[in-house]
Formats: structure tokens, C-alpha cells, sequence
């Protein structure tokens, strides 16, 4: 098993603002990874395809799966802090909010790459939410994933501290001194962005 503590996962529903709190991660010095749903989304959308949240989600899931495992195994050998804007466990979240079986590979998976045991969930927020191309759930969905991604941490042994519904200088402080009071990590110096895109597995 791969118990990586120095792989901090930020979990939630869509429109809560934990995109722009890793970015904002990234930009006073840490590596991040961004998510890789919207993208994929976007390039689904450029071939043609039909992988994506409204479309064949079973496709959506396997092409997250394979990039989020991927990422995971790219970064193994970093030892700084690497922030996620999502984790293996989200996928389990999202089984079961399309109702769909958790396969035995995803939570062989979930069990074998382990993230820090503390997950960052940003709870939903009707005042910040907006929907976009990409975005096209409407907040009721919203809430309801985050619910689904807080009950699939929990169940695979995480222990979640919701974030506050306030400014992203405020969230960005709020997980750097827990950070801090478990051990301390600093920021890498030298990368410039500090932000490390994904890389889209093959389709399903």
C-alpha cells in the first residue's frame, strides 16, 4: 500500500471554490493538481465524444479514474506537499451519485494510494456557486455531491475538516496552520506556476 501523507486531497462539490483555493496554493509556492473533470469535459467536447457527466458517465469515470491514478503514481516519488484538487476517493463519491456500482478495481485502488489522512472538503455555498459550460449542474446537485464525496472519505478512513465559507486568503490560512500543527510542510521554491496539469489516461 501507498500511504502518501504528504498528498493533501480538497474534496466538495461543484462551485464551491476549492479550484480557486488550489490555484491560489499554487500561486504562493506549493505544487498542485488541478482536476481533471472539467478538462476532460472540454477535451470530449473538441473529438466528439461522449465521456463526459451528461453524457456516457461510465466512460467520464474511467477516463478520470486513469488520469487521477496516474497523477497519483507520477508524483510518488516527490516528497514536498502536493496538493489535489481531488482525490481516488471522489470517484467512489461519484458511483454513487450516478447510482452506479463502486467497481472492485476503483476501490482496490482507493485502498492501495492513500492521501494524507486529513481531506480539505469545501462545504456548498449557494453565494459563490455559478454554473458555466462545463459546470452544468444546478446547486441542489451540487449539494448533493458534496454530501456523496464527504460519505465516500469517511467510509475509506478519512478524516475531513470542512473548510469556512469565507475569503480564499482566509481558507488558504486555515489549512496551512493545521498543516503546520501536524508537522509543517514549506513551499517548494523554483517553479514557476507551481501547478501541474493532468495528463488524460486512455478512453475506457
Amino acid at each position: 500500500m501507498n500511504d502518501k501523507q504528504n498528498f493533501i486531497v480538497i474534496t466538495g462539490g461543484p462551485g464551491a471554490g476549492k479550484t480557486t483555493l488550489v490555484k491560489a496554493l499554487a500561486a504562493s509556492g506549493f505544487l498542485a493538481v488541478e482536476e481533471a473533470g472539467r478538462r476532460i469535459i472540454q477535451e470530449q467536447r473538441l473529438r466528439g465524444g461522449t465521456a463526459t457527466h451528461d453524457g456516457d458517465r461510465i466512460a467520464f469515470r474511467r477516463l478520470m479514474f486513469e488520469d487521477a491514478l496516474q497523477t497519483y503514481q507520477q508524483m510518488a516519488d516527490f516528497t514536498g506537499p502536493v496538493f489535489f484538487d481531488r482525490g481516488l476517493p471522489d470517484l467512489i463519491g461519484y458511483s454513487r451519485l450516478i447510482g452506479a456500482p463502486v467497481p472492485s478495481w476503483l476501490q482496490q485502488a482507493v485502498e492501495n494510494y492513500r492521501y494524507n489522512e486529513t481531506v480539505y472538503i469545501a462545504p456548498a455555498w449557494q453565494e459563490i456557486f455559478r454554473q458555466d459550460d462545463e459546470r452544468k449542474q444546478d446547486f441542489a446537485e451540487a449539494a448533493a455531491t458534496c454530501d456523496a464525496m464527504r460519505a465516500a472519505y469517511e467510509e475509506t478512513g478519512y478524516r475531513l475538516a470542512e473548510l469556512p465559507r469565507s475569503t480564499i486568503e482566509e481558507r488558504v490560512a486555515f489549512m496551512l496552520e493545521r498543516i503546520q500543527d501536524a508537522g509543517g510542510f514549506t513551499a517548494q521554491s523554483g517553479r514557476t506556476p507551481n501547478s501541474i496539469p493532468k495528463t488524460s489516461g486512455p478512453s475506457a
